[in-house]
């Protein structure tokens, strides 16, 4: 008897000792100290910016900070140091061979930009060697692009036509290219990274998607030897051109010699992807056609035949530009935004590029040093007569299967390039324009991905409409329709998910204290006479306020007509609100939480808040709100359960 007894009160000071703790955890909550403002937050950030500024920081040497500044603004200075003669070995290799890839690819990209041969040759100058200097990947093969080249093309054309004035035009594209550097240094500057992040990668899988076949639809001119041709990009216009140049005298060579070394690069690709040691193949192939090609040309005499050639490339060094730069004019403004576009689409292939390949090295690529790397490049660039040039998939990956070691193969493919230009243009006067047709028609299947739109698809079916909106939009319309009709629906997404956010009915999981929703795991045990509901939202705000409440009360007029008709279940006293997911909270949201608390009160019931986080229960305790709920918040869901006694 006298242990029975002994038992009991044990048990007793045992629940007693939980109440007392139980009440103590509240006070945790709700005597949080003040959180962080705004202002805290922007002295922080200046503070941190300050250390960084050798002259400023009092607490180490200004030389030592000074070289560490130097080696975070170029990291050559850092991986240099380390470099070896057997790191140069892999890197010249990778280099020599990228420059066989990259001259061919420059040429025909600088044609699809509507820009002299020699302009992408220059783009595969100087921009590598800054790269090289600035840069924190050490794969990424920097050069003249296809998107961006068809970008600038479809852009700048409406502005001014570059058949009646090549000068003019050509002033256009380098002043677009140096607000295009400018907008991407800013980025990184102001670690302004994330409005990169507007366009959403399936937006980007649709807009290369379509832009590829694009590209590929413009090559029909060269391929064909078309002289008339639409300057409109959709495929509409494109195929109109196509069926009515049938019906002029055509020339079939220049077909025939297209589609010959266009058979054999993508031979070559293939074989190169079989065996890997063969990866060198398909890097040389472009080259290797170009100078076939060249010579099938100068020997048969094909150009008097009908076969469109380059003819005239003019060599030696970047000639300056910096005067060639209108920053004043009538399409100022159109200018300033296409540089913005162009921007913001090479800044997002350069960092997923670069970050695929620092994923398999196993290595960290900075994003915003990556950013202040490609606008410096592209704005010197603009100074020596360079357009937009950014990271190459195409090229990188041969850097990558060639070996390289760091970014000095980009330095030795610029070497290259630039001894190219000095002594062989000439060389390449009969090269037919049908071969730069078909090298760039050979680099188009890699940035057509089928198999990642499949996915997009079974994952998100949201995510898919913008993926087929941008390829529907560049292909059927515009440019830059495509990427206005993938942003609108990105956005629609974000919004309409911050406006009608969900909620969720927990239940206790057997044997743990664990609550989950009770749909995801239908095992998940209600508690009669509570019902415990979650926002699966991260703001409560003045767009999705008055749509929340009214879900609740939802959920509780269905649980209260569910009670009514079985006898067996209690009737809700307790309404539980988890808010570990609610970041943030403002005026509206306060008051639709005290609209329910009124509401729940007229019916007979209590309302309690779960797990509020900082800023939240901050702002509550500021707006009153705890004290009209009678102080009802409880460190978890758990805690809230034991404090009534149901």
């Amino acid at each position: 008897m006298s242990s029975q007894l002994t038992d009991t009160t044990a048990d007793q000071e045992m629940l007693d000792l939980e109440k007392h703790n139980c009440v103590e955890r509240v006070q945790w909550v709700l005597n949080t100290p003040k959180p962080p403002g705004l202002g805290h937050e922007i002295m922080e950030t200046a503070v941190s910016w300050r250390n960084k500024i050798p002259f400023l920081n009092k607490q180490s040497g200004w030389k030592d900070d000074l070289f560490s500044m130097l080696q975070a603004t170029f990291p050559i200075l850092s991986w240099c140091q380390n470099y070896k003669a057997t790191k140069f070995k892999h890197d010249l290799l990778a280099g020599l061979t990228l420059a066989s890839l990259c001259i061919p690819q420059s040429i025909g990209y600088a044609t699809l930009a509507r820009l002299d041969p020699q302009y992408g040759l220059y783009t595969s100058v100087v921009p590598p060697l800054i790269y090289a200097v600035m840069g924190t990947s050490r794969e990424i093969a920097v050069g003249p692009v296809a998107v961006i080249s068809l970008l600038l093309s479809s852009m700048v054309q409406k502005l001014q036509d570059p058949d009646a004035d090549p000068i003019a035009y050509r002033k256009l594209v380098l002043t677009v290219t140096f607000f295009a550097g400018t907008f991407q240094a800013a980025f990184g500057l102001f670690r302004s990274g994330f409005l990169v992040d507007f366009l959403s990668h399936a937006a980007i899988v649709g807009f290369m998607s379509g832009a590829a076949i694009v590209i590929g639809l413009q090559q029909l001119k060269g391929l064909l030897g078309i002289t008339h041709f639409t300057n409109k990009t959709d495929v509409i216009s494109v195929v109109k051109a196509v069926w009515s140049s049938f019906h002029h005298p055509w020339n079939p060579y220049n077909f025939i010699l297209g589609c010959s070394f266009l058979i054999f690069i993508l031979i070559t690709r293939f074989l190169g992807r079989r065996n890997r040691k063969l990866f060198w193949l398909p890097a040389i192939a472009p080259l290797l056609s170009v100078i076939l090609a060249t010579l099938i040309v100068f020997l048969t005499k094909a150009d008097k035949h009908g076969v469109k050639i380059v003819k005239h490339i003019k060599g030696g060094l970047n000639p300056s530009s910096a005067h060639q730069l209108q920053f004043n004019g009538p399409h100022a403004g159109e200018v300033v935004k296409i540089g913005l576009i162009v921007a913001i689409i090479a800044l997002t292939e350069a960092i997923a590029v670069g970050r695929s390949f620092a994923a398999i090295k196993g290595y960290h690529l900075d994003g915003n040093k990556e950013m202040v790397a490609m606008g410096f490049m592209n704005i010197i660039g603009s100074f020596t007569s360079c357009y937009a040039a950014t990271g190459s998939f195409s090229r990188t990956a041969v850097n990558f299967c060639a070996g390289c070691e760091t970014a000095v193969s980009n330095i030795v493919m610029a070497i290259t390039v630039f001894i190219s230009l000095e002594l062989f243009t000439r060389l390449l006067y009969y090269t037919p324009i049908a071969i730069l047709a078909s090298i760039i028609l050979s680099a188009l299947p890699g940035l057509i991905d089928l198999h990642e739109a499949y996915n997009i698809w079974k994952v998100d079916k949201l995510d898919f409409l913008a993926c087929i909106g941008a390829f529907l939009g560049v292909l059927f319309a515009t440019v830059e329709i495509g990427l206005l009709v993938a942003v609108t629906i990105s956005f629609a997404k974000i919004i309409l998910v911050s406006i009608r956010p969900g909620t969720e009915t927990l239940g206790r999981l057997p044997g743990s204290d664990t609550f989950g929703d009770v749909n995801q795991y239908p095992m998940a045990v209600k508690t009669p006479g509570v019902l415990i509901m979650r926002l699966k939202s991260a703001l409560l705000c003045f767009a999705n306020a008055n749509f929340v409440r009214e879900r609740i009360m939802k959920w509780v007029i269905e649980e209260e007509k569910d009670i009514k008709g079985n006898a067996d279940k209690s009737t809700i006293q307790v309404v539980i609100l988890d808010i570990s997911n609610l970041m943030d909270i403002d005026t509206s949201g306060i008051a639709s939480l005290e609209e329910l608390h009124k509401n729940l009160e007229s019916n007979g019931m209590k309302l309690a808040i779960a797990n509020p986080r900082w800023q939240v229960i901050h702002k509550l305790k500021l707006a009153n709100f705890v004290a009209k709920i009678g102080g009802r918040v409880y460190l978890s869901v758990g805690e809230a359960m034991d404090s009534f006694s149901i």
